[in-house]
């Protein structure tokens, strides 16, 4: 099993598990790979160090007891990422897809004609407005597409 770095074309890193180097040659050429944040195919193999586990006992409660924080711009570009996928994932767990029928939905749910419970799905720019107008509150959530399907 290789596990590699990749950065897709809107700079977003994330990590790709593979049987071989021949398997992500393949799934790249046919942009079988897509980024968890965008949904982009346009993917690039980072270059990565080999992880060597080796005792450092000294090291690490050094820096604890000196309260350094050893966080790069990456780490904290990755942490970012991260919640924010997860974010996404509570939303997606936790509310009803009803697709095109959103801004009907929302509507009946506002006015007491169903029971309420949280919705997503899809509307145009003008329903999103016109729901704002009537006192109804939505936001726009963008998914990548690899998010769309089965939650896993």
């Amino acid at each position: 099993m290789k596990v590699l770095n990749l950065r897709c074309a809107e700079d977003h890193g994330f990590e790709g598990w593979f049987a071989s180097e021949d398997e992500f040659i393949a799934q790249t050429q046919s942009a079988a790979i897509a980024c968890p944040l965008c949904g982009s195919t346009s993917i690039r193999r980072m270059p990565s160090a080999p992880r060597l586990n080796v005792a450092r006992h000294a090291a690490p409660e050094a820096d604890a007891a000196h309260g350094s924080a050893n966080t790069t711009p990456t780490t904290t570009t990755m942490t970012l990422q991260s919640q924010w996928l997860r974010a996404v994932r509570h939303v997606m767990s936790s509310t009803e897809d009803v697709g095109d029928r959103f801004a009907e939905e929302a509507r009946r749910i506002h006015y007491g004609e169903v029971e309420e419970r949280g919705i997503r799905g899809r509307a145009t720019s003008e329903d999103a407005e016109a729901l704002r107008e009537e006192g109804i509150a939505v936001m726009a959530l963008p998914l990548p597409d690899a998010l769309k399907g089965p939650i896993q």
